[in-house]
């Protein structure tokens, strides 16, 4: 059997809660702690977690040639091979000479696609 509190206890509480004594004033200040650290807590974890991502994406390396960022030290890239410490100027003229040799015009590079009435006679 489960015991159920006297009503007794429960009106005493309430008492000290509403009377302006130093024990009422006490219980308030408490409750309201408790209330400001629970409404506290899921910001700063929230705060801490966006520190956190922020930091480890400082750290992380982005590959010239393809583009896929990785936490790798190595000094090769893990998805393509190429090396990830390459001068950026370096990199911009391969990729300049790239489209200066590759320009193909898009309507070229395009494929075009026309609709048509199909006349299905049984």
């Amino acid at each position: 059997m489960q015991s159920r509190p006297s009503p007794l206890l429960w009106l005493a509480l309430g008492l000290l809660v509403l009377m302006p004594t130093a024990a009422g004033r006490w219980l308030l200040d408490l409750l309201g702690g408790l209330m400001l650290l629970a409404l506290a807590i899921p910001l700063v974890l929230s705060a801490v977690g966006w520190i956190g991502w922020k930091v480890l994406q400082s750290k992380m390396v982005t590959c010239n040639a393809c583009g896929s960022r990785t936490f790798s030290n190595a000094g090769q890239c893990p998805i393509c091979g190429s090396s990830l410490s390459e001068d950026d100027k370096t990199i911009d003229a391969n990729r300049d000479s790239f489209s200066s040799q590759s320009s193909v015009p898009a309507s070229s590079a395009t494929i075009d696609i026309s609709a048509e009435d199909v006349d299905s006679e049984s």
